[in-house]
């Protein structure tokens, strides 16, 4: 993190939306510009599980933002994160041009294939393609494949019983259109 959080405002806040994460930090941290307030750490993610992130990340909420060099291997000392496959483009609101992907992993914990599925969830955006071209023309080096930002966090148990119960009603359901239908004898 750089110096420049020590003279942050009271009251502080960093919520940002998507297009703001990929906009007006990872492509300027990959565009090698400065950025003010220098508030989001570069963390070598995979060493670390992630409830090691507070103290080494900025924190805000339940919520833990950082820079990482993009890399295939996403495995820590007690598990790795596994990508759910989903993935979403981050458009900007003014000309609805892609810039960014945000990819979705969730950490397990263990070695597959027995490892354990946890509440943890990891999303990591890269520049797009577009946004990386669009701005290679400059005569700056740059690093645009390099860098992803990442926004970590622990999802909220409470949600899973929810829908466990909603499957279960479905179960109990269709076992009631069953008594309903008649077979030809």
């Amino acid at each position: 993190m750089g110096d420049n959080n020590v003279n942050l405002p009271p009251g502080f806040r960093f919520y940002p939306t998507d297009e703001e994460l990929v906009v007006h930090f990872l492509h300027r941290k990959a565009a090698l510009l400065p950025c003010h307030p220098d508030v989001i750490p570069d963390l070598d993610l995979y060493p670390y599980d992630p409830w090691e992130l507070d103290g080494r990340a900025l924190a805000e909420g339940n919520q833990w933002y950082y820079y990482s060099r993009r890399t295939q291997s996403r495995v820590t000392e007690n598990g790795y994160w596994k990508a759910t496959g989903m993935e979403e483009p981050v458009m900007t609101s003014s000309t609805n041009k892609r810039v960014g992907i945000k990819k979705y992993f969730v950490f397990h914990l263990g070695e597959s294939p027995s490892a354990i599925k946890t509440n943890w969830i990891m999303q990591e955006y890269c520049l797009s393609d577009y946004s990386a071209s669009s701005s290679r023309s400059s005569k700056r080096k740059s690093d645009y494949s390099k860098w992803v930002i990442c926004r970590v966090y622990e999802r909220n148990g409470d949600d899973d019983d929810g829908t466990e119960l909603s499957c279960l009603d479905e179960v109990f359901l269709s076992l009631d259109d069953l008594d309903e239908i008649s077979l030809p004898n």
